[in-house]
């Protein structure tokens, strides 16, 4: 045994030290906002977003109060002082610069558009903050979640997912591979349109999708954009409901918004 113990040292190898989890994180991106309030210490980020505390814009608004919210900024970003920055693959040039001149590791997250991009995405934000077992106690149990749920719940019907303005969320999104998974059709594939486009009232009309998907805040009148939601050309058409900060990002929110979707689901009319 004590041979074994020695034979990297005879051998001139050395073990690779640990790598200390990074202290100060800043999050410039409103997805990573919600993957390191559920996977980072609270005592290691340093800020987040603007929206980090927007009830409609993300799903852990209620955990993100009281942390700082940062403008983005190269110079905000920069007095923060980070050892580790999580952003958008779209993320101001100006800002990637500064970081990449004093050698701040920086994670792009892209938009999830589905499961499997959300799952990556737990591990890579776990492992980067020094927390892998918790990415990986995170995906279990959205997987043990999702497992629960009837993938026929939509019995292969057709659902629009319509928002103010008339505008329709199509195919290779992530509202696209909630409706999949519950067993709801995309209206939008049917009609052939791209990830968004704008459909007017007759044409949803004219289409008879068998429910809407709306978000909570458009069932109240507030502007000529959810106006038009309530149209008596579309009464007739049931309705189902989820909160905008449900599909806004990936992350534990997709199951709260498929578990939704299948229980909404089953309480329709057969």
């Amino acid at each position: 045994m004590r041979l074994l113990l020695l034979l990297p040292l005879l051998l001139g190898v050395t073990a690779a030290a640990p790598v200390a989890a990074p202290r100060r994180i800043v999050s410039l991106n409103l997805c990573a906002d919600q993957y390191l309030l559920a996977l980072a210490d609270r005592a290691q980020i340093v800020a987040l977003t603007q929206f980090a505390t927007d009830p409609q814009m993300s799903a852990a608004a209620a955990q993100a109060r009281g942390l700082r919210a940062t403008r983005g900024s190269a110079e905000d970003v920069l007095a923060l002082r980070p050892d580790l920055v999580l952003a958008s693959p779209w993320q101001d040039p100006l800002v990637t610069t500064h970081l990449a001149a004093r050698h701040i590791p920086v994670v792009a997250l892209p938009p999830a558009a589905d499961r499997a991009a959300i799952v990556a995405q737990v591990q890579q934000v776990a492992d980067a903050v020094g927390h892998p077992a918790r990415g990986a106690a995170l995906i279990a149990a959205m997987d043990r979640a999702l497992a629960t749920l009837p993938r026929t719940a939509g019995r292969g019907r057709t659902a629009a997912y319509y928002q103010r303005r008339g505008f329709l969320t199509g195919t290779g999104t992530l509202v696209d591979d909630l409706m999949r998974r519950v067993g709801l059709r995309n209206l939008a594939t049917r009609l052939g349109k791209p990830a968004l486009a704008h459909v007017g009232l007759e044409e949803m009309a004219l289409a008879r999708p068998d429910y809407l998907i709306v978000e909570t805040d458009a069932e109240r009148v507030a502007d000529r954009g959810t106006e038009m939601l309530h149209h008596p050309l579309l009464e007739r058409i049931p309705r189902l409901r989820l909160p905008q900060a449900w599909t806004v990002c990936g992350g534990p929110a997709y199951v709260k918004a498929a578990v939704s979707l299948a229980r909404q689901l089953r309480a329709q009319p057969r």
